[in-house]
């Protein structure tokens, strides 16, 4: 396993082309490499060139050159150990766990900084409101930037690796000027700048996860990364709050420099490519170079030679856009996950108004509070992972036909569970009765909201699984474009709701009604969803 990480990493890459495949090689290159049958008979169909054929088969080195027929390169075999979906279960699993981090460990960024508002507002003499737009600025971020790189990921020439690799590195670099910012403008504009380098694992990882596992048991690692990614903003205040206590404000951003350093030394060489048109296309270069046969090449290579660059710029940049605004499933989805993920980066606003003003807690047991979020992903995650054991895996291996639509009911109860958490969450706030129910609140609407990402994100997957990257992409733009305003207006929409007794809770409720008429779309998918689907161009 170390091996096959390595060989497949940044670093491995780079090793590899500058030793001239001394080191980390692949089974291609060896001399003891027999050409497989299938490429055999293909040449034997199409030339008839039985003796030179036969000559490959001995001696791979020999560079005669062959047939100018493409050869389509392909797994050898359905049980070819170098493709991800063969891998062992052990290394799908080292894999899933590394995307999960490295998506939480960006994520966590969002928010780090927020239990130090208060000191920033001071040093920059700036209102809270403009205290809140580094907030929003790293999400916008991380929301326009998906509709590049995600895309990008797609394409058999940049693959997935690299893009993660790069970009995490230019996002540690960013945090050393962030964390030493003079003013709210050069701070809002890096905090932008890191939000756009942290952008890939947010979006694209989700299409990493499919990557490795089959259909039955996709649902079940997007979950996992699900957990990384519900997760990373709620840690982001507990961590930041500590942080801010012992060493102020901006040592939430040298913390975010070391975490993100760390990680890219390791994952630089230890995150391997896993998209299969990327594999392949390797592939394909290295049956040219050591037979001297041009003509070995891949579906995807082809598509991109017969476009000239301003028409794959186009589908590249375009294609997210077009799917999210022209596809009623995806536009619908996109809008319910929004407001979802929305009510959650309002959070940043209610916590502190509920358990510092109303409950008096330190800056630290604020961020203690946060981890009610993880509390209510965890139980969530339990019980979602028996429903689709149950409902859809279970179903898949025994050869059943399993329509997305198997998923939506999650989506549904979820959708009732949200406005329930929301209420509770908003009129048990209140000094004369126990901090325990807005937490509990506040965990019983991150329960029900799990459900709404995994499910909807297993019907997007399910429905638009050959442009899941772009999908996804879409998504993370609706969403954090959304989100990203929300905690700019979030204090004036709970202040100027509140009552003497209830600080938060006309505030919440609005929320909470918004959120019970959402809950109509998953009950239209599940009515009408092949319908829909039997309309697009672009799902499967």
């Amino acid at each position: 396993m170390v091996h096959t990480f390595i060989r497949d990493s940044f670093w491995g890459r780079i090793i590899y082309h500058i030793s001239k495949s001394k080191y980390f090689n692949h089974k291609e290159e060896r001399n003891d490499y027999v050409l497989p049958e299938k490429y055999l008979a293909r040449w034997r169909e199409n030339h008839d060139l039985v003796d030179s054929l036969e000559m490959y088969s001995s001696n791979i080195s020999d560079k005669t050159p062959l047939p100018t027929n493409k050869i389509y390169v392909d797994w050898d075999g359905p049980d070819d150990p170098e493709n991800p979906y063969n891998w062992p279960l052990f290394q799908k699993t080292i894999f899933i766990l590394e995307i999960a981090f490295l998506t939480t460990s960006v994520y966590m960024g969002s928010a780090i900084y927020t239990p130090g508002i208060q000191e920033l507002m001071e040093e920059y003499e700036i209102s809270q409101t403009l205290a809140m737009l580094p907030l929003t600025m790293f999400v916008i971020g991380y929301g326009i930037a998906p509709m590049v790189l995600s895309p990008m990921s797609e394409n058999a020439y940049f693959g997935r690796t690299s893009i993660y690799v790069i970009t995490l590195f230019i996002f540690f670099i960013l945090q050393i000027p962030t964390a030493l910012a003079k003013n709210i403008a050069s701070l809002s504009v890096l905090r932008f700048l890191g939000g756009v380098f942290a952008s890939p694992a947010l979006a694209t990882g989700g299409a990493s996860i499919c990557d490795v596992l089959s259909v039955p048991y996709a649902p079940l690692g997007l979950a996992a990364w699900g957990i990384g990614a519900v997760c990373g903003p709620s840690i982001g205040p507990l961590i930041g709050s500590v942080l801010t206590v012992k060493g102020g404000w901006r040592w939430t951003f040298w913390f975010m420099a070391i975490l993100s350093g760390c990680t890219f030394l390791v994952l630089s060489w230890f995150l391997p490519e896993t998209f299969a048109d990327t594999l392949l296309l390797r592939r394909a270069k290295r049956l040219r170079k050591v037979t001297g046969n041009l003509n070995y090449t891949t579906e995807p290579e082809q598509k991109n030679k017969n476009r000239n660059f301003n028409e794959l710029a186009i589908e590249t940049l375009w294609r997210p856009i077009e799917i999210s605004i022209v596809e009623p499933v995806v536009f619908l989805i996109n809008m319910y996950i929004a407001m979802v993920y929305s009510i959650i980066y309002l959070w940043f606003e209610a916590f502190p108004i509920v358990f510092l003003g109303t409950y008096n807690f330190t800056l630290v047991e604020l961020g203690v509070s946060f981890c009610t979020i993880i509390v209510g992903v965890l139980l969530a995650f339990f019980f979602y992972l028996i429903y689709m054991d149950k409902k859809f895996t279970v179903k898949i291996l025994a050869g059943e036909n399993v329509p997305p639509e198997q998923v939506i009911p999650l989506a549904i109860f979820g959708g009732a569970i949200i406005p329930i958490g929301l209420f509770i969450f908003g009129w048990t706030a209140t000094e004369d009765l126990h901090w325990i129910g807005p937490i509990m609140g506040a965990g019983v609407f991150t329960f029900g909201a799990f459900f709404i990402f995994q499910s909807l994100f297993n019907y997007l997957g399910a429905s638009f699984r050959r442009y899941l990257a772009s999908v996804y992409a879409g998504n993370d733009l609706f969403r954090s474009c959304i989100a990203g305003v929300f905690p700019l207006f979030g204090h004036a929409l709970f202040n100027n709701l509140r009552t003497d007794r209830f600080p938060v809770g006309w505030g919440s409720s609005v929320l909470g009604f918004i959120t019970v008429a959402m809950v109509l779309i998953p009950v239209l998918f599940y009515m009408n969803g092949p319908k829909l689907r039997a309309r697009s161009k672009y799902a499967n």
